[in-house]
């Protein structure tokens, strides 16, 4: 028994590859680009999050515990 073979319904262009691309793909590293890029033209602008310090130590003690490294 012979299985079906299938076609492309466009043939190929010989001028070159069609590649299109969703809007986001280009516009979300445009702008996280752009936002790390004025980061770092103004480093004043870049504040600290100033949260509850449990998280900060919680998260100095997972890195303890994947360094394996004294307190």
């Amino acid at each position: 028994m012979s299985a079906p073979t299938h076609t492309r319904p466009h043939p190929a262009q010989a001028g070159g590859v069609d590649i299109r691309l969703p809007w986001w793909a280009i516009v979300l590293p445009a702008i996280t680009f752009a936002a790390l890029l004025l980061l770092i033209r103004n480093p004043a602008d870049a504040h600290a999050a100033t949260g509850d310090p449990a998280l900060g130590h919680l998260l100095a003690r997972i890195q303890q515990a994947v360094l394996h490294t004294a307190p």
